[in-house]
């Protein structure tokens, strides 16, 4: 899919995939909240505003309080490509919340997911 493509996705219809994603495997909506609020630095309030509003992938990181710095130490294959070597940094982004997402559904401990 092109890269313009995936950043005009409203936020608002891919949060809920994975909610759905996580949940599946038994983990809840406050740990994906959790981890999303820790990458992004919004706070659960404003995390569900950005729902509310349904903003495009690419506003919702633009926007994004304080992307965390020890998000770089996310590294592994989402979807067969490494997100360390992502070029473009707005995908790199949204790729860093995939992995993550994948690594809560796959039931690891929460302290590992955000870098503790």
């Amino acid at each position: 899919m092109d890269n313009e493509k995936v950043y005009a996705m409203q936020f608002a219809k891919i949060y809920p995939l994975l909610t759905a994603k996580a949940q599946k495997k038994g983990r809840t909506i406050d740990e994906v909240n959790q981890v999303i609020c820790w990458l992004t630095g919004y706070t659960a309030e404003e995390l569900g505003d950005a729902v509310n509003r349904q903003v495009t992938y690419r506003t919702f990181f633009e926007n994004a309080p304080a992307l965390n710095p020890n998000r770089k130490r996310i590294t592994g294959t989402v979807c067969g490509v490494r997100v360390e070597t992502i070029q473009e940094p707005l995908m790199q982004e949204i790729r860093y919340l995939d992995k993550l997402i994948d690594e809560l559904a796959k039931g690891k401990p929460m302290e590992k997911i955000l870098r503790k």
